[in-house]
């Protein structure tokens, strides 16, 4: 039963999916632009997406007229859109220079994964408290399941947004768009060093049994174990990426 005054977990998750397909960037189809706002948003979405996907990598750097002819648009919400990336630590402006995607060095990756660890296990400890149902846990295990699939085929492409998923759907079910907005602009600084690196560590099958093992923590209503257990996931995988980083002699990425 939720506390008084609050809002069911499922129709939070069903809010907070929204909020994250919005923040995500939504459906890689080019949707019809409706105004200055419209074009600022399809500019966003467009820039953020090939940053993450390395399309334009780190030290990439462009001109305002260079991004509006790769998007055919104009100047303005181009220039609205990088302001917002720039906001979000993905990229610095340079005056009269256009835009540089920023890199994100060893460094960064430790103090990002120490506020993620923060956030992200209280987020898992609130979902605790909500006591959500069987059906509403039941994306988490289907990612887990989804995680040894794409292990057993080797496809590590999959199994990255296998993880990725099982983290986003407890996010959801925290229920709280402040933390959500938060830990996502997190999540795509850290997205390429996470890509970079994703084939370079051992196959990952700590994180399945760690995953499991925090579902079973919320389906037990044990608030402080799903917190412990979470944190002690996230700092795992944290030395792991930065020990890789450090060994490829990878300051940066």
């Amino acid at each position: 039963m939720s506390a008084p005054g609050s809002m069911p977990a499922s129709a939070s998750a069903s809010a907070f999916t929204r909020a994250a397909a919005e923040l995500a960037g939504g459906s890689t189809s080019r949707q019809p632009a409706v105004g200055k706002g419209g074009l600022v948003e399809q500019a966003y979405r467009s820039i953020r997406q090939r940053i993450l996907d390395n399309v334009y990598p780190a030290g990439y750097r462009a001109l305002e007229q260079e991004f509006a002819d790769g998007l055919k648009l104009s100047r303005t919400p181009v220039r609205e859109a990088l302001l917002r990336l720039q906001a979000e630590g993905l990229l610095e402006l340079i005056p009269r220079h256009g835009a540089r995607v920023l890199p994100v060095s060893a460094g960064d990756m430790r103090e990002i994964y120490e506020v993620l660890t923060a956030l992200e296990s209280m987020a898992a400890e609130i979902v605790t408290r909500r006591k959500p149902t069987a059906a509403e846990l039941k994306p988490l295990s289907a990612a887990s399941r989804d995680m040894i699939n794409a292990l057993k085929a080797d496809d590590l492409d999959a199994w990255a947004q296998a993880d990725e998923h099982f983290h986003r759907q407890l996010l959801e079910l925290a229920g709280n768009t402040v933390l959500m907005q938060t830990v996502q602009q997190l999540w795509d600084r850290a997205h390429r060093a996470r890509m970079v690196t994703l084939r370079l560590r051992p196959p990952p099958v700590h994180s399945t049994r760690e995953h499991n093992a925090i579902v079973e923590a919320i389906r037990a209503g044990d608030p402080e174990a799903t917190a412990r257990l979470y944190r002690a996931h996230r700092q795992r995988a944290s030395m792991e990426l930065l020990a890789i980083l450090e060994r490829a002699g990878l300051g940066s990425v």
